[in-house]
């Protein structure tokens, strides 16, 4: 069963309700981005970005300031592309469940 971003986590597992989040919002956008049937300049960066911030989870502790640098990647790269909308939204709502980077 899929929950919608900002649910609290249910299970058992020791994982970071945030980084599950995270992890299931890149995989949608990932998915949806691979079945648009449109090329677009930027989509190798959203792709290789996308990549990142899965990797990023995949460790469980991913850098704020990183997550926040491949969202504005990915919202560059894809921002334009309105079926794509829904699904980078949940990403942005993903990443920023991580709060905001530490002042300089």
């Amino acid at each position: 069963m899929l929950r919608s971003v900002g649910q609290t986590q249910v299970t058992g597992s020791d994982e970071d309700p945030r980084v599950t989040e995270l992890r299931a919002a890149v995989s949608r956008l990932r998915r949806e981005l691979a079945g648009h049937p449109a090329e677009f300049p930027d989509r190798g960066i959203a792709e290789d970005e996308l990549a990142a911030l899965d990797a990023m989870a995949v460790t469980g502790v991913p850098e704020i300031p990183r997550l926040r640098r491949s969202l504005l990647l990915i919202a560059g790269a894809i921002g334009s592309v309105s079926a794509l909308a829904s699904a980078l939204r949940d990403v942005r709502i993903a990443v920023d469940l991580f709060g905001e980077p530490p002042r300089r």
